[in-house]
């Protein structure tokens, strides 16, 4: 490639904030998208040649289908920033695009056709012979508008606004289809490769869970995250994610605190030979994204209640890892079942991606 900017770059990135902050609280001011929930992907585009750049690797070879139609309808000599998302009925479906990273590469060319991903482009970073790295982030959307306003999908420019009343009806709506937030974006500001120089608001709400299990740290000696449960209507104890963020000591207190929980797996809901385990979500499989992974887990007899705090639901389960919040003494793990979660209203992602200007 002869671009002004080659691969690898480290994508710009953010820090989390607890609400929306107003327009005007930095020099220039902001600007607001939706945060999207797919692959972060920089894309880089050189006649024919067209490289798919990860966060921490090439992604180039799992979506044959986007790389083809970036050939046919992007500019010749382009870079944006972006998310590979693959959109459901109406909203964005994350585990399918889990899937498409495999081995395989007869997979890889079926999946490209039954489930096709799509690519959202929030930043450009070099047109033609010139890099706009250092251009202002208003320059540089523009030249994203200009360089996307005839190509159709699987090609988006992602929705913006300046209106922080307008970001605020986005938060509260496009969750609905699938999206993980907002992202606040100096408009003033060059591009900042790897450093979290942008405002990230996402979604937080509790849940009572039960406690059903520990993996352990990496170190080998303490307690490495916490393994939730919720009951379905029927009774039926289903793994919903894990919880962790706790310090090193206190870690260490936990494998303690926990020791007389520790039952036998044979004598546990999620047992596989249990009538009920054939019907319930489970831990233990293999890591997709790391088969050395060591997934298995300290069964704990399901009497405790926790409550975590989380951003987003993925079906039946927590999209990203929970957060403890405090032990819940007050509740029996009974109580703990799928009815107290609150999901977002549906949303088209349709109308997310239909043209937004700023303003």
């Amino acid at each position: 490639m002869t671009l002004p900017i080659h691969p690898p770059i480290a994508p710009m990135l953010s820090k989390g904030v607890a609400s929306i902050p107003e327009p005007d609280s930095v020099p220039g001011g902001l600007h607001f998208e939706p945060k999207w929930d797919g692959f972060r992907c920089i894309l880089f585009k050189d006649g024919d040649q067209v490289e798919l750049s990860g966060r921490s690797e090439s992604i180039t070879r799992y979506f044959p289908e986007v790389v083809d139609a970036a050939r046919k309808l992007l500019p010749d000599r382009i870079v944006f920033d972006g998310e590979l998302v693959i959109a459901g009925d109406d909203h964005l479906d994350f585990d399918a695009l889990q899937q498409r990273i495999h081995p395989a590469d007869s997979r890889v060319q079926m999946l490209a056709k039954q489930t096709p991903a799509s690519y959202v482009a929030f930043d450009c970073l070099a047109h033609d012979d010139e890099s706009l790295l250092t251009h202002a982030f208003r320059d540089r959307r523009k030249v994203l508008e200009d360089a996307l306003s005839s190509v159709p999908p699987p090609f988006y420019a992602t929705p913006v606004t300046t209106d922080r009343a307008t970001a605020s009806q986005w938060f509260s709506v496009f969750e609905g289809a699938g999206l993980d937030g907002l992202v606040a974006k100096p408009l003033a500001d060059p591009y900042q490769p790897g450093k979290r120089a942008l405002f990230k608001i996402k979604h937080e709400r509790t849940a009572d869970c039960v406690l059903a299990g520990y993996r352990i740290h990496k170190s080998g000696n303490s307690v490495g995250s916490l393994l939730l449960g919720l009951f379905d209507a029927d009774g039926v104890l289903h793994h919903v994610g894990v919880a962790s963020s706790f310090t090193a000591a206190r870690r260490r207190e936990l494998i303690d605190e926990l020791a007389p929980l520790v039952t036998d797996l044979s004598e546990h809901p999620w047992n596989p030979g249990t009538a009920d385990s054939a019907h319930a979500r489970r831990p233990g499989s293999l890591n997709r994204w790391n088969a050395g992974k060591n997934m298995e887990f300290v069964a704990l007899r399901p009497e405790w209640v926790v409550e975590v705090a989380y951003d987003q639901l993925q079906g039946d389960r927590f999209r990203h890892t929970a957060r403890f919040r405090r032990w819940r003494t007050d509740r029996k793990p009974s109580s703990c079942t799928y009815d107290q979660l609150d999901r977002p209203v549906a949303y088209d992602l349709a109308d997310v991606l239909r043209p937004h200007t700023a303003g």
